[in-house]
């Protein structure tokens, strides 16, 4: 569910030795399934375990996720990288935006999932959005830029090159992309 890396476990072992015996680690998901989903990871003392709470075990010490993030924190990676300025905790949960459908989910669950998940989050970077305004009978995906990425001058690439590419390569149903946007309204594009 949860891959903490080693160099994240032998993070996590150096805070741990300062705390109370059998503080263990709680990794969570705030807002999940949201565009406002934030991940986080605090100490969790024996006595704030949670008789719901999904327990996973490292060499030494424990992990607890409680019940509403667990699906939102599948495919999770916790990384602990050092450089010459310190170290940086890394905890990347592609899911947490979106829960993970299956592969047989109806199309437009793996429409959504997929611009939640990957195309949004790179979009992000740009202060932009796209969502979803229809999926046609013919396979058209229709959608509507926001933010950064309405009124950009480089939404028509951003379109076909980017969304579309992505869109037609991971969902076979997907027949094409049609934007719905109107960009001369746009403030602020990021271009």
């Amino acid at each position: 569910m949860i891959n903490i890396t080693p160099a994240g476990q032998e993070h996590f072992n150096k805070l741990l030795s300062s705390q109370e015996e059998g503080t263990g680690i709680r990794v969570f998901v705030v807002n999940p399934g949201t565009p406002h989903a934030e991940c986080g990871v605090s100490y969790c003392p024996p006595d704030a375990v949670e008789k719901d709470d999904l327990k996973l075990e490292f060499d030494q010490f424990n992990a607890y996720v409680d019940e509403e993030s667990i699906p939102y924190l599948e495919e999770a990676e916790i990384d602990y990288q050092t450089d010459d300025m310190g170290g940086q905790l890394t905890l990347k949960a592609p899911n947490a935006k979106a829960r993970k459908v299956a592969d047989d989910a109806p199309t437009i669950d793996r429409i959504r999932y997929l611009l939640e998940s990957e195309i949004n989050p790179q979009l992000a970077s740009h202060g932009g959005q796209v969502s979803l305004a229809e999926f046609t009978e013919d396979g058209i995906v229709v959608l509507q830029f926001g933010g950064g990425c309405q009124g950009c001058g480089m939404a028509d690439v951003t379109l076909k090159d980017g969304i579309e590419k992505t869109l037609l390569e991971k969902i076979p149903e997907v027949k094409g992309v049609k934007d719905v946007t109107e960009h001369q309204l746009g403030e602020n594009p990021y271009y």
